[in-house]
This record gives C-alpha cells, structure tokens and sequence, in this order.
C-alpha cells in the first residue's frame, strides 16, 4: 500500500471514528498532495509525498514559533496536534547523534574548514541523512557549531 493510499485509509477511519482533528488534518494534507499531483500532472511517488508531508512539517514548525511569539498558545497547540498527526507517515526522524555523525562525515568527505564552506559541508551532510527526516535548522546548527 502507498504512502498515499495510507492516508487515505486513515482518512476514512478518521471520519468513522468522528476523530475531528485528526480529520481535519489529513484533509488538508490530502488537499495538499491533490495540489501537488495537479500541479505535476501525473501520480506522486513516495519520495514526493514524504518531501511534502516534510514541507507541511515545517510550516507548522514556524507558526508555531510565531504563535508563540504572539502569545498565542492555544493556536501553537493546535499546529503541534497537526506535526503529530503528520509526522506518524514520515520516516523515523534523525538523533542529534545521527545528525553529528553525518556533519562530521560530510565535513571528513569535503575537507571543508571554514564556515565559507557551510553550504557544501550542509548539502553532504543532508544527502547522508537521506532516508530520514532530519531538521535543517538542527543541520545547520551542528555545521556552525563544528565548522567556528
């Protein structure tokens, strides 16, 4: 079963089970893949849908730093409800010691050692992270961190 026909089904038992918040969410990222199809004209792989899903992610990730910043907790709750429901179809996300392993490999593969090479040192350490989901604000900390 696709990543996609997964959704769907979890979609319908959302709706049997009156689950209002679950359905809203997989709702919109139904309409969002639906966009996403559209706009590519023929069916999405599993690689599409999970960078999607992974973009969805992240847009919850900065409202709700702005909801936070507004003093809007009950809306920076309502996004965190959201990135859970989401996240449940995205791969297992990367450890801190995951993302370091890889910084360091791609700092060992480039033989970068200055923090003018922090996009090359990024773009390596994010292709040895391929497979996981694997947050670029947390990527680029541990690149600064190791590259100062």
């Amino acid at each position: 079963m696709s990543l996609k026909d997964t959704i769907i089904s979890d979609l319908t038992a959302a709706m049997k089970a009156k689950d209002a918040d679950k359905l809203s969410t997989l709702r919109m990222v139904k309409a969002n893949l639906m966009n996403r199809q559209i706009d590519k004209g023929g069916e999405l792989t599993d690689d599409e849908i999970t960078k999607a899903l992974q973009s969805l992610v992240k847009q919850r990730r900065d409202s709700i730093e702005s909801y936070e910043n507004a003093g809007r907790a009950e809306l920076a709750a309502k996004e965190a409800a959201e990135i859970a429901v989401i996240e449940v179809y995205l791969p297992q996300a990367a450890t801190i010691d995951e993302i370091n392993a890889a910084v360091d490999a791609a700092i060992n593969d480039t033989g970068a050692s200055t923090m003018k090479e922090m996009g090359t040192v990024m773009k390596a350490a994010m292709a040895n992270l391929a497979g996981k989901t694997a947050d670029g604000k947390l990527v680029s900390e541990a690149v600064r961190a190791k590259l100062a």
